[in-house]
């Protein structure tokens, strides 16, 4: 059993008093607004600190997980045993070279995508909407309308399990579908330089709101959701599956099928993470049953069962 008050004490010394919580509400920082306490949480104001953390938690045995804006998380009603550290705000550093943005994993890939768009850089533009950090961005190659991290990440500066700061250039981020090496072999993405190319500021301006624009009409922005619930299956389109088996709408507890977009669910009543993860359960299983097909979920699910 964790002593969480002694743990959170060391922890407090090392990142101060107000960036360290105990029984905090997960459901408090995740987008989807479920998820039971995790037994400590901390938010490392720089690299030093950050690394300071790790080592003290690896020394003490006491297992974490690292997490930015949760955008792409259930967490389970239990919450999570052990400690979260939170890179946000914290994190969001940046600055323009040429046509080389450097970030910092906090800041919202998002905001890099108007950055970019400022600067007159074009290449992330399909990034305009994505609610996630540039950290998570990299760590599963997000992406959209036909573009994907791997096509701009150049360089990634990481903190590895032990607290050993590392890098990465081009092939080594291992880049798959909705993978990298940071879930191949764990670390904790410090910041990544992006390599764009000179462009028009109407053009790119141009095609980010049409980007906008279709996202608002296809997918159900103004409820609490983790975006694609599922990995895209080789040659089908998740949310048609899901609505040619009759769920569009369909709702366990508080959790439903978005009507929206098939492949969204959403929070339309309070609904617990039993509720979510029951959700998927029963898409999973009535997709197989149908079509044959294993949907994969996109989504990290965490915490205690």
């Amino acid at each position: 059993m964790l002593d969480k008050n002694y743990i959170a004490g060391i922890l407090k010394g090392i990142v101060g008093e107000s960036n360290v919580m105990i029984d905090e509400p997960m459901k408090n920082h995740t987008s989807f607004r479920v998820g039971g306490p995790a037994d400590i949480l901390v938010v490392p104001e720089d690299v030093e600190s950050l690394g300071k953390v790790v080592k003290e938690l690896n020394s003490r045995g006491v297992p974490f997980f690292v997490m930015g804006n949760g955008t792409n998380l259930v967490v389970r009603d239990k919450g999570i045993r052990g400690v979260v550290i939170k890179l946000l705000d914290n994190f969001s550093r940046y600055s323009v070279k040429g046509d080389v943005i450097e970030a910092e994993a906090g800041i919202l890939i998002s905001k890099v995508s108007r950055i970019a768009l400022e600067h007159g850089l074009t290449g992330l533009e399909f990034a305009e909407g994505i609610p996630g950090t540039l950290g998570g961005a990299i760590a599963m190659n997000a992406g959209a309308y036909n573009g994907e991290m791997k096509d701009v990440a150049e360089r990634t500066v990481y903190m590895d399990l032990n607290g050993d700061i590392k890098s990465v250039s081009g092939a080594e981020h291992q880049f798959g579908k909705r993978t990298s090496f940071v879930q191949k072999e764990g670390g904790i993405v410090l910041k990544t330089e992006l390599k764009l190319n000179k462009g028009s500021v109407d053009e790119i301006r141009t095609l980010m709101d049409e980007f906008k624009r279709r996202r608002k009409e296809t997918q159900p922005l103004e409820l609490p959701s983790a975006g694609s619930i599922f990995k895209r299956p080789e040659g089908y389109y998740t949310g048609k599956l899901v609505q040619d088996c009759g769920l569009r709408g369909f709702r366990i507890g508080g959790a439903e099928v978005s009507c929206k977009h098939c492949g969204f669910i959403v929070n339309v009543d309070n609904a617990k993470a039993e509720d979510i993860i029951n959700l998927i359960k029963h898409i999973q299983d009535a997709v197989r049953d149908r079509f044959g097909v294993e949907l994969q979920t996109e989504v990290k699910i965490i915490g205690e069962e």
